[in-house]
């Protein structure tokens, strides 16, 4: 029977394994230290998924809003309102629609006094406060979240569609807007008046996943000293 080293003896032998100039020390524990937090499993209540939804809303309608603004002057001041009209449809736009993929969302644009048809809606009495906090979120069901706040008219530029035919809207105009929406109703308005809401579906996985992301504490990184 081979002999059994004594335990000192294994423990010098294992020691020279173990020097300190072989050990490699992690330098940017504190970074480390602050990160961990970001990796831990929360539990995420209804009111996060909530407050997530709302934020969702807000991000997406704000975005559909500047870059309809923006693409619409662009068309206007290039070929008027027979260039524009084909490009007021803010769902379908690039950065609103990549969004709204990105959100897990859906978003729409209705009114009671629709251009098309198919955005007839009747609205609440929360759509219908031109408050810019009017907004609302709810939770319809397990895995679907909703959001809408009215769509106010407070641009000028609108008002070459949808202000008073003759005054704002030339001849001309209108019977293009009749010519393409023959059951047109969104015309005679004001700047500050309610013109219908935004609403967007969103489902759980998108509130949880935005949630998430917006909770995050993400690290800086650090200016370099020289």
């Amino acid at each position: 029977m081979r002999p059994i080293l004594p335990l000192a003896s294994l423990l010098l032998l294992l020691f020279p394994a173990c020097s300190p100039d072989q050990v490699e020390h992690l330098s940017n524990t504190k970074e480390l230290a602050l990160e961990a937090p970001n990796w831990e499993v929360k539990r995420i209540m209804p009111k996060d998924l909530l407050r997530a939804t709302a934020w969702a809303g807000d991000s997406l309608t704000r975005t559909a809003e500047r870059e309809l603004r923006q693409v619409l002057a662009d068309k206007l001041a290039a070929g008027g309102v027979a260039a524009a009209l084909p490009f007021c449809r803010p769902t379908q736009l690039p950065r609103t629609d990549s969004l709204a993929k990105t959100l897990q969302a859906t978003l729409s644009r209705v009114s009671s006094r629709p251009r098309n048809p198919a955005n007839q809606a009747q609205l609440t009495a929360a759509e219908l406060n031109p408050a810019d906090t009017a907004r609302q979120v709810a939770r319809p069901s397990q895995e679907v979240f909703t959001y809408q706040r009215p769509l106010v008219l407070n641009d000028q530029l609108c008002l070459r569609c949808h202000g008073e035919v003759g005054q704002d809207i030339a001849a001309a105009d209108y019977a293009l807007i009749k010519q393409q929406y023959p059951q047109d109703q969104a015309t005679g308005y004001q700047l500050g008046q309610v013109m219908g809401a935004w609403r967007v579906s969103l489902s759980r996985s998108g509130a949880a996943e935005l949630w998430t992301m917006k909770t995050r504490k993400i690290m800086k990184p650090r200016k370099p000293l020289f």
